[in-house]
């Protein structure tokens, strides 16, 4: 397996999935793109993070961020990303 200098999960649970991380997948898969990051990030999905209340989860490393939407995923790429 490569070596990543992060890791990016994205909750692909229906209740998540259907509360905006349809979206949210686009946007992230763009910004990885964009700032050519695919060799550098894992980015993948997960089924469910156990906390659907909270949802869209996204999490990044060990930290878990609650009500992702297409905005505010920017600004939480930015931030944990901007050093790689």
């Amino acid at each position: 397996m490569k070596n990543y200098k992060k890791e990016i999960t994205i909750c692909l649970g229906s209740s998540c999935f259907a509360r905006g991380n349809k979206s949210t997948l686009k946007v992230i898969n763009s910004y990885l793109k964009e700032y050519k990051l695919e060799n550098k990030i894992f980015f993948h999905g997960s089924r469910c993070f156990g906390k659907c209340e909270l949802g869209p989860i996204l999490k990044i490393d060990d930290k878990f961020y609650e009500q992702v939407n297409e905005k505010t995923v920017l600004d939480i790429l930015d931030e944990n990303l901007k050093d790689i």
